[in-house]
This record gives C-alpha cells, structure tokens and sequence, in this order.
C-alpha cells in the first residue's frame, strides 16, 4: 500500500509537492478541474455552486499532463492519478445530451494522453447534483470545523438550474429554467454508454477508471438520480463492462454513511476481487441522513481493521486522506492533513 495526498489544481506547486513529501506522503492525486480556484477549504459548504467550469483544453493536453509529471517527479514524488472530469467537458456525456459523443472523443484523448504519459488511474464521479446539502460546523474533536448532513436542513428536490451540472456551472448562456430530472434508469443507461465507449481505450493504454461512490448517498438528490448511493451498486457497475480498468474510487467515508452493507465485508469482498483503483479515506459518525465528518481516529470505522483487510487482500494502491476536519491554525487545511498522513502512516507500519 501507498500513501499519497490530494491536491486542488490551484495547489499543484512546489509548496505543495515538498508538503506532501515531508508529511511521508509517495504520491499525487491531481485534481485539474478548478472548483476551488482561491484557496483550500472544506468542499460541498457553499451549495451556491463551486465556481464556473471553463472548459480548459489545455491543461489536459499531454504536453502539460507530462510536465505536470515531471513537476511532482523533481520532488521524488510519483503521479497516480487525476480525480474528476470537469463538467464543462462531460456534461452531455452525464445527462445523454446531443454532444456526448462529441465529448466521449475528447475524454478518450484524455485517457490516452495519460497512458502515453504515464499517469495510471482516472478518477471520476459519474452525477448529476455532484457534492450538495452539507453544513459546515465544529463537528469533529475539539470543535474543529467539519461538514455534516443533517436531514431536516436538507431539500432533496432543490432544482438545478440550467447550465449547471456537478454544482458548477458550464453555460452562463443557458435558458432561464431547471434540468429535466433523470431518472435511475436513465443515470445507469448513461453510465453503460460512457464505460462501453472509455473501458476499451483505458484498457488499450493501460489506465485504470476508478468511479467514485456518491456523497451524500441518498437515492436521489436535487431530483436526479443517484448510482451508488448502496454498497451493492458498486457491484453492479463493474458488470457492467467487466474489466480491470473498470474499478472504484473508494471513498471510505462515503461507504460508511450508507444505510445498507457492512464496510468492512464490503471492502473485504472489492479488494478480493481487485476492484479497488485508490482509496479516499476519512472518518464519519453517523449516517444519512444525519452525519458529520470528524478525525480519522475518532469515527464510526475501525481504519486499522479497514488496512488489515486490504493488506490479507494483497491490496498495493494509493490511498489518500480525503478532506479533513479543519485544524486550528494558520494552516488549517495542512494542519488537518498532516495529521490524517501522521495517522495513516503508522496505521501502516503496524500491519
């Protein structure tokens, strides 16, 4: 197992690289789509939205996925993967629109850039609402800043304007109005047209397609379905093209917030079966819809019985500290993961 740190494409610095080193951070998981574009916080705490989605082709390019590599390389660090399309380059490719093929093309370049490049695994989130309904407040240990869901502060049937998608917008010209809501049956017709058209290119190149689990894991959210809102619709998107470049982007904290399953015969059953692409790992008590996020010391999850199981399952991938509770400090967000990283890497050195 590897330990890595996640970082917002605005923090994808020297700064940053020598941070993670320091903290016994190996690797970086690189998020090139900018909805954090002035500084690090908490995510899903403005439902305002997270920004405008630019749509820059440019960052994408293998020319800069490479010197994005080399950057992060001169820190005697390795690259394992991007988390997260930007929506302004999937949106019909999420809602069946007319220009999903169009977008299913640049994606697939994308793909095959980061196999030329050498940049092993694509993280990506297949919704429609994104991350939304969250409530900042001093959840976790000592009064540190969280985020929570709390259920009688949450409408499950907030419409999403038109030209919005995953909480960003991608079209400031689009009609006054709502999205149409999608349905489940909609969702997961959409998801099998987008896995048929990329699996076989990941395969070819040798990139993995790591889906994340849904946050918060309600069955529908601003009207829209929701795919893996239960642990066993994991299960059903890796039959949907059954292949070792179609796994998950486990998100512990996700996972533990949902009604059904038992986390630990859950992961157990993934990593068996070498579902697992990486691992976003926090701590949560409670869930939905009632949650927060507090220290990973401190949950609901056992984390130590959560690295036996994937050591006895011979589980070798990255694994990072997702967003953290917020530290009282200069450096709250630093702070936050220097401690999870702290805590991570002894969990390791004692299994």
């Amino acid at each position: 197992m590897k330990l890595g740190l996640g970082l917002y494409r605005h923090m994808l610095v020297q700064e940053n690289f020598k941070f993670a080193k320091q903290a016994g951070a190996t690797h970086i998981i690189a998020h090139l789509t900018d909805y954090f574009a002035k500084e690090a916080r908490l995510p899903g705490t403005t439902n305002a939205g997270w920004g405008v989605a630019t749509g820059d082709r440019d960052i994408w390019s293998r020319g800069s996925l490479q010197k994005l590599k080399d950057s992060v390389n001169e820190h005697g660090l390795i690259l394992e993967g991007l988390e997260n399309f930007d929506p302004a380059h999937w949106h019909d490719v999420l809602l069946g629109g007319p220009k999903r093929d169009e977008q299913l093309e640049f994606l697939k370049q994308v793909i095959r850039d980061m196999g030329a490049v050498g940049i092993p695994v694509m993280g990506y989130n297949f919704s429609i609402a994104g991350v939304w309904g969250w409530r900042q407040g001093p959840f976790a240990r000592g009064e540190a800043e969280s985020v929570g869901l709390i259920g009688s502060e949450l409408d499950v049937n907030s419409p999403i304007p038109n030209g919005t998608i995953w909480n960003m917008e991608y079209d400031k010209n689009a009609p006054e109005g709502f999205l149409d809501p999608v349905s489940h049956e909609a969702l997961w017709a959409n998801l099998q047209y987008f896995l048929e058209a990329l699996v076989p290119v990941a395969e070819e190149v040798g990139v993995t397609l790591a889906a994340h689990p849904d946050d918060p894991p309600l069955p529908t959210l601003r009207g829209h379905a929701r795919l893996v809102h239960q642990p066993r619709y994991y299960d059903e998107l890796f039959n949907i093209v059954p292949s070792s470049s179609n796994r998950a982007e486990l998100c512990i904290g996700s996972v533990a917030e949902m009604t059904e399953g038992n986390i630990y015969e859950d992961v157990d059953r993934w990593s068996k079966k070498n579902k697992i692409g990486y691992i976003h790992l926090r701590n949560v008590k409670g869930k939905v819809p009632n949650y927060h996020e507090v220290f990973i010391d401190e949950g609901d999850v056992d984390i130590g019985r959560i690295f036996k199981i994937l050591k006895a399952n011979g589980f070798d991938g990255v694994l990072i500290p997702d967003h953290t509770p917020q530290m009282s400090c200069n450096a709250p967000w630093h702070a936050g993961m220097a401690f999870a990283l702290g805590y991570m890497k002894g969990v390791m050195s004692q299994i």
